[in-house]
């Protein structure tokens, strides 16, 4: 039931973008298009819009279902739970040992040189 649901919502998103692509730009927010002249008020809905509109609420309610499926599938538990109890999560440096590298003094750390 899912992978059906995610399939229809990906046939969705690809026709969502396909749509709006193919409007016409009425804003000019960048600087292109537009296309003033004449013809400047705004239109009634077209069938465009409301095909946009149709897409983006089915988008949304699809969006939606799949979110409620992952919850309902979801086991509600942590990844920390599934650790045994006997490990340890991080492992332990030996006593006596230390991760640094040993210490030069007030010398910089530098490779050797290679001669």
């Amino acid at each position: 039931m899912e992978n059906v649901i995610l399939v229809i919502h990906l046939i969705l998103a690809l026709g969502l973008i396909g749509i709006v692509l193919l409007q016409r730009s009425e804003g000019g927010g960048l600087g292109m298009g537009g296309g003033g002249g004449a013809v400047t008020g705004r239109q009634a809905a077209t069938a465009m819009t409301k095909l946009t509109w149709l897409l983006a609420i089915a988008f949304l309610a699809t969006s939606i279902t799949l979110t409620v499926l992952a919850a309902s599938d979801s086991a509600g538990g942590s990844v920390v739970d599934s650790v045994p109890e006997g490990e340890a999560a991080v492992p332990s440096v030996p006593s006596g040992e230390s991760l640094l590298p040993p210490s030069t003094g007030d010398q910089p750390l530098t490779p050797p040189r290679s001669e």
